[in-house]
């Protein structure tokens, strides 16, 4: 038996497929657009669905950020294109505005398909070059929307029309100038210059026809009125009808100039016409794929896995409740059991749906790391094929179904069976059942089949391959929750439900009697396995609460430490700050006391006697007091103080006015004010005693000083060279020798 494939348009019809194409066209900016999308069938070439969904999802995950990416309706053009390439036609004016709103709506795709070459190289692939801006703009000049030829066509269309208004304006004027000569018995009541048959007339009444003379074109229904072309303005009629001939002409010439002018660009406004409408199909596509929060799934390579999945038809109603339908490698039909409206034909219909869907390049409605094969042959026996015009049973329906499925489907097919093995004696339609599914199975075919038979249920304890399913009811409501379970067979809840609606009780206990009691005995397995199941799904909800509630905490721990952190980061920040500007400060002070000091050094130089000498070096130390330099060194280099702080050590007592302050202990020593040390001081402690020891030095009129700052990292040599370089005083310095220190050590010399 040769097995073959093929998704036949029953089949097609029964799972319901134009309607989901149907939700997807809706989406579209054009009628081509949307037709294009109702057009789509399954592709059975994996390359090619892979590279259908891989585009749509690059366009979908643009969407989610820039609403703005449309498509642009465009006319059907088909026919005009035809007629185009057939030598020696014209084209309506209707024909060529169509193509040139064409002609506009390729320019914009063109245009928005270049601008996303780097983020959707797979969409910008659409894109063709538009024909020449030429063409377009010359249809814009030479027709109206409605494909009327426009004056400015062409100077000879422009000079014809004037000519057939100034004819039309004299045959007119003479005609109502005659109306008005007329006696009023003569004329037709509300009389007026009109059109009859092409050429302008005045209605008269009949009795005065012989008297006017002329021709008559029309009457009234009571023949009281004719219209009437009088003899004196026949002449001017004819000039009229001449002029309208000859613009007619020009009309015509321009059709067949712009023809010929837009008919060697044919293939170019054909693939740019293409290009709108695959555009459109694409985002139609892209923005369902959105709508419906769809996921591209893996195609092929692996087997049935469906995550998340939504039927394409209940999306967007009322609540929907996902499912997820995820088979091993070994195994191939899935059985679903459970009472009626259960969700069970539900359920194997949005299967088939959602992989029709991908398979004609769409994304449903699936979550992330779905699987789906590639079927190439798709069959379904759903619902009741009773047929009495072909004298069949709905048993024997389903037989013939069956028959048809049995002689095509296998490896690579999906087979959607609903309620198989009903209709008939339950003993032998469970039989014959399980020899269909067996089958199947044996075939690698992918089957999913519901089913009310009890016998059913132990097929798949039997047979390799097969596995029990179930959607989710409710014992205590007796109201189905749509849950698909794998690996449980559901209850049919027949006798619960037809207690709940009431039927006697000693009727339901004869009833209750008559089950086998192997079906007992699995009806109660079942009942205490649900049980069970119930016990679970509230341990693990209540496990979810309080691992929400966890990690509600940690969040929040997390966020209080973050403003901690934070906080901590911007008391260093301030403390820096601060820092910086004491130091600021201080250096501040510092200059202007070496000002101070230079002052009163020259008044010392000038000094004639040694009272002014003695006068000079007073102001000397009280300059030195004044700036408290050394007080905020002291207090910079402990940490950091404030302004307010640096305010009050500005003024502070002169040393004079305050106890003395014993010098700390870890202050480096002078050498008869000769030589410094800074070594093991850091740069703040550092730069107020480097200016103190420069000060002593020219207060003691030495003429060098020796610092030694060692080499270290370097920060302190750097120090003493920016404040040596900016102090007047310093006439020059540099390195010791390296038998004295080397790098180490930096000896000043002063200005005499």
């Amino acid at each position: 038996m040769t097995v073959g494939g093929g998704v036949a348009p029953s089949v097609l019809e029964t799972l319901e497929f134009p309607a989901a194409l149907e939700r997807v066209a809706a989406h579209a900016a054009g009628p081509l657009g949307a037709a294009r999308v109702t057009r789509r069938s399954p592709a059975t070439g994996p390359d090619a669905i892979r590279a259908a969904l891989a585009q749509v999802a690059e366009l979908a995950a643009l969407l989610l950020t820039d609403d703005g990416i449309r498509a642009e309706p465009v006319p059907d053009i088909g026919a005009p294109l035809e007629l185009l390439g057939v030598p020696g036609s014209a084209l309506e004016g209707a024909a060529l505005a169509q193509l040139g709103r064409a002609l506009a709506a390729a320019r914009v795709v063109a245009g928005d398909l270049a601008r996303l070459r780097a983020d959707a190289p797979r969409t910008a692939a659409l894109r063709v070059d538009p024909p020449p801006k030429e063409l377009e703009q010359r249809l814009t000049v030479s027709l109206d929307p409605d494909g009327q030829v426009q004056d400015g066509a062409s100077r000879t269309l422009a000079r014809a029309r004037r000519a057939v208004r100034e004819a039309r304006a004299r045959l007119v004027h003479k005609l109502e100038a005659m109306l008005a000569a007329l006696d009023p018995t003569d004329r037709a009541p509300d009389a007026a210059v009109t059109l009859r048959e092409g050429r302008y007339v005045i209605p008269v009444r009949s009795t005065a026809r012989a008297r006017i003379g002329g021709i008559v074109h029309d009457e009234s229904a009571t023949r009281a009125t004719v219209f009437l072309e009088p003899p004196e303005v026949i002449e001017l009629g004819n000039a009229l009808r001449a002029a309208e001939v000859e613009e007619q002409r020009e009309v015509l010439q321009v059709l067949r100039d712009l023809t010929e002018l837009l008919r060697p660009q044919g293939d170019a406004i054909a693939a740019a016409w293409e290009m709108c409408v695959a555009f459109d199909d694409l985002c139609a596509r892209a923005r369902y794929a959105v709508e419906v929060n769809g996921f591209p799934p893996a195609i092929g390579g692996g087997p049935l896995e469906i995550r998340n999945g939504r039927h394409p038809l209940l999306v967007g109603g009322e609540v929907v409740v996902p499912f997820d339908l995820v088979l091993a490698s070994d195994e191939c039909t899935v059985l679903v059991s459970g009472p009626n409206t259960g969700g069970k034909t539900v359920l194997i219909k949005a299967v088939g749906l959602l992989a029709l869907m991908a398979q004609s390049g769409i994304i449903p409605p699936i979550g992330p790391q779905s699987t789906l094969p590639v079927f190439t042959g798709v069959f379904a026996d759903i619902g009741d094929r009773q047929s009495i015009a072909a004298s069949l049973s709905t048993f024997s329906a389903h037989v013939a179904a069956l028959r048809d499925i049995l002689e095509r489907a296998g490896a690579g097919s999906l087979v959607l069976l609903d309620e198989i093995g009903s209709g008939t004696d339950p003993a032998e339609g469970g039989a014959l059942a399980t020899a269909v599914l067996q089958t199947l199975t044996r075939r690698r075919a992918v089957t999913l089949a519901t089913t009310h038979l009890g016998a059913l249920k132990q097929l798949a304890a039997e047979t390799v391959g097969i596995v029990n399913a179930s959607l989710q009811f409710d014992a205590d409501t007796l109201t189905p929750t749509y849950r698909l379970l794998k690996g449980v067979p559901g209850r049919s809840y027949g006798l619960a439900i037809a207690r709940r609606l009431g039927i006697a009780p000693d009727v339901l206990e004869i009833a209750e009697r008559a089950v086998p009691g192997a079906e007992r005995a699995m009806d109660a397995l079942l009942a205490t396995v649900e049980a069970r199941a119930r016990e679970l799904e509230t341990k693990e909800q209540e496990l979810a609460a309080r691992d929400a509630a966890l990690r509600s905490d940690a969040e929040r721990l997390d966020a209080r430490a973050a403003e901690l952190a934070a906080r901590e980061r911007d008391v260093k920040a301030r403390a820096q700050s601060l820092e910086r500007e004491a130091r600021e400060q201080t250096r501040a002070y510092l200059l202007e006391a070496r000002k101070k000091v230079e002052e009163a050094l020259g008044r010392a130089r000038a000094a004639v006697d040694e009272a002014t000498a003695k006068e000079a070096r007073r102001l000397v130390e009280r300059a030195l007091e004044d700036t408290a330099g050394e007080t905020a060194g002291d207090k910079v280099g402990e940490g950091w103080m404030s302004l307010e702080d640096l305010k009050r050590a500005r003024h502070a007592p002169s040393p004079s006015d305050r106890p003395a302050v014993r010098p700390s202990a870890q202050a480096p020593a002078v050498s008869a004010g000769t030589e410094i040390s800074l070594i093991g001081l850091r740069v703040s402690e550092a730069e107020p005693l480097l200016v103190k020891a420069l000060d002593g030095a020219i207060l003691a009129d030495l003429s060098t000083l020796r610092v030694i700052h060692g080499k270290g990292t370097g920060a302190l040599r750097q120090l003493v060279h920016e404040i040596l370089s900016a102090d007047p005083r310093v006439k020059r310095f540099g390195f010791a020798p390296s038998n004295q220190g080397g790098h180490g050590v930096t000896l000043v010399e002063f200005r005499a």
